[in-house]
Formats: structure tokens, sequence, C-alpha cells
């Protein structure tokens, strides 16, 4: 097959020609050997957009970058450029000490693309969904303002609060998961080891037996026969893993991902919590961005696309061509019918003054305060509701157990 190559030579110049090879690896291979290096190569035929991705759109299908991990390279960057150091020396520099395959891969084919003559966030932008949409954005703003320095930090910490509310929410969710599955063993130990000893005991007593002592006993033999535990078991886990498939490809599609985002935040208690914190990321995207010298309807298309809730981001995204035809943008965000009346008038304030990128920080840190009170509420909840759980059912396997007896008793004496 052909290739239409854009090459660099060993004098400096960036050329491009047609070259046959096989495939991706043997073309590399064939310009390596003719001492050329491979920046972007497309097949003949396709248009020229795709030789904006050509190699680097290969790297693009990999997993992502661990965020943690590019918070770190962030902060390294920064570090390089506040000491002096030329933006292609720092990157040369922390690709040496690169040693995440992928983010290795990928960091030498932006340092290439930064060589041949492309901007920063240009050939961030390329690799697409292994970085975070704001970062190219960030980076462009910075490039136009001669602040890139000062701009990664900010993105730095921005980053850094979006992973703290992260890790509060899901160090606070560990707890009630962990009763919740003990709950779930407690009660089939009980089920599977002490209900058993009794059904000899009620087969000697000769009574019928009550409906929720037979739920009780056909539970237990469901969990409890030999010839058929491993089947029992067997269908129990490929149920769940189809339901598990399903719901994830489902998830995937459109239409799938904003109705799955959208039951999670009508869950009790929890769904409150899901809500502000999408709303906690959608306004310190947007004031991330503005800070930078983005344009508002711009860095709403941007901050928009950051928002992790399908379903909160599909309410704002109709709001932003309210904006473009010059609607107030309060009254856009209080038409999307999503955020608080505190948001909304704290915005309008900003708008009215000029520092909206200063009242939509605000909004965030107010936002991440409420998720963590709410947080807090609900683990100081968690425990005694379990408790309260867990001796319904216990209650009702006591009573499953000893309603036959006071039954055989009452009819004794008689």
């Amino acid at each position: 097959m052909q290739f239409v190559c854009r090459v660099g030579t060993p004098d400096g110049r960036v050329i491009e020609e047609m070259v046959v090879a096989s495939d991706e690896a043997a073309l590399r291979s064939e310009l390596t050997k003719r001492g050329l290096h491979l920046f972007e190569a497309r097949r003949r035929g396709l248009p020229a957009s795709a030789g904006t991705r050509g190699i680097g759109s290969r790297l693009g299908r990999r997993k992502k970058i661990a965020v943690q991990e590019f918070l770190v390279w962030n902060q390294e960057l920064a570090a390089l450029l506040k000491a002096g150091l030329p933006l292609l020396q720092a990157l040369d520099l922390m690709l040496e000490r690169m040693k995440n395959p992928t983010f290795r891969e990928v960091l030498g084919d932006i340092r290439d693309r930064v060589k041949s003559g492309e901007e920063l966030s240009d050939a961030f932008a390329i690799h697409g969904e292994l970085f975070p949409r704001l970062y190219p954005s960030a980076l462009k703003a910075g490039e136009r303002s001669g602040e890139l320095e000062q701009v990664i930090r900010r993105f730095v910490r921005y980053l850094k609060l979006v992973l703290d509310a992260r890790k509060r929410v899901i160090s606070a969710l560990v707890y009630p998961v962990v009763l919740i599955c003990l709950s779930i063993a407690m009660i089939a130990v009980m089920a599977v080891f002490v209900v058993p000893k009794f059904e000899v005991f009620f087969a000697d007593m000769e009574v019928e037996l009550p409906l929720i002592t037979r739920i009780t006993l056909g539970i237990s033999h469901f969990l409890n026969q030999k010839t058929l535990f491993v089947w029992h078991w067997a269908w129990i886990l490929l149920g769940a893993i189809a339901l598990a498939i399903s719901l994830r490809k489902y998830a995937q599609t459109p239409a799938g991902r904003i109705r799955v985002d959208g039951w999670r935040l009508r869950i009790p208690l929890l769904g409150p919590v899901f809500h502000r914190f999408a709303l906690s990321e959608f306004c310190r995207s947007l004031a991330t961005l503005l800070t930078g010298g983005i344009p508002l309807v711009p860095a709403l298309e941007i901050a928009t696309a950051s928002v992790s809730n399908a379903a909160v981001r599909a309410k704002i995204e109709p709001r932003i061509q309210m904006v473009r035809e010059g609607r107030p943008f309060h009254a856009a965000l209080e038409d999307s019918g999503v955020f608080t009346d505190m948001s909304i008038d704290m915005v309008k304030v900003g708008e009215a003054t000029g520092a909206l990128d200063e009242m939509l920080s605000s909004v965030s840190d107010f936002l991440d305060e409420q998720v963590e009170v709410r947080m807090q509420r609900l683990l100081s909840l968690v425990e005694p509701m379990m408790l309260v759980f867990m001796g319904i059912i216990i209650g009702l396997l006591l009573v499953s157990i000893y309603l036959p007896m006071f039954s055989s008793l009452g009819q004794s004496k008689f």
C-alpha cells in the first residue's frame, strides 16, 4: 500500500513524499534506514484530515494515561519551564525519564510534532481521549498569552481539586459497601448452616408450616442442595455476569449512558451527591478555561464535555446555543433546570461584575463543601440503617424458625 508521509530530513527540513510499504511498521523501518524521521503518515486516498491523526490515532485507541501520573508529569514540566529550559529540551528530558510505555510512545510523538513546528496544544489535541479534553485548550490559552508555565500550574491545581473530590466520594462509599457485603455473607451463612438444622425438627412436629417458614426453608434448600449446589451458583454467577455485561454495553451507547447516569442521580441519599459533584466539575472546568483567556462559548463547549455525568451534560449542552445567540449565561443555566439557585445567583453576580471566573471557582468550592457535608451525613446514617436492616432480617429468620414451635404448642393445649 502507498502512504503519504511527512518526514524530517537530516538537514532539518520537513518534506512530504510517497512511500510504498506493507504496513506502518514496515514504513517506519524503511524511513529509518534512509535516515528520515516520520512525523505523520496516511494511506493514499484518505482525506488530509486523517493525516492529522495518522500514526497518532493508533496511540489514541489505547487506554487512558492515569490521571495521577499525568498530574505528576505536568508538575515536572512546569518546574522545568520555570527553571528556564526551552519547551523542546524539557520534553526531551522528560521523555528520557518516562517509564510508562504507553505514555512514553505518546510523548515521543508529541515531542516530534513540536520539533516539526506544531504547537504543544495541537500535539496533545491529536491524541484525543488519552488526555483530559480541557488540557489542550488550557495549553492553547497559555501559548496565546505567553504564560504557558502559569497555565500548566493552574491546570495542576484544577486536577488536584477534582481528584481530591473524587477520592472523598469513593472513600465515603467504601464503608457502606463493606457493611452490605458482610450482611449478605452473614445471611448466607445462616441460611446454609443454621436453618437446615431445624428442618428435621419441623418434620417431626407434623404441623403445617407458616408461609414465612416455607420461604426460609425454600431459600435454604436452594443454597444448600449438594447435588445442584454448583449449578445453582453457576447460574447465579452467569446471570450476574450477563446482567453486568448487558448494562455495561447499554451504558456505552449515548442514550444508555444518559439513562444510566440519570438513574444514579435518583439514588436515595447518593443522588444529590453525584448531582453536585457533576456541577462542581463543570464550574471548575469553566473557571479554569475563562481564567486562561478562552472565550465563553468555546469554554462552555469544553467544560460541558468534561462533565462525567451524561444526564447532567445532556441538559447543559442545548444551553450553549442560547449563549451563542446572546442570551445571558445565568439565564441559560437557569433554563437547564440542573443548577441550584445559589449557583445561578453567584453566576449572575459574576457576569454583572466581570468576575465570572472567580464566581465560578467560588461556586465549585461551595459545591465541593456540600458534597463533603452530605457524605458525612450519609456515613452517620449508614451504620444505624444497616443495624436496623440486619435486625429486621435476623428477626424474620427467628420468627420463621420459632413460629412453627409456637403454633405446635398452641395446638397441644387443646
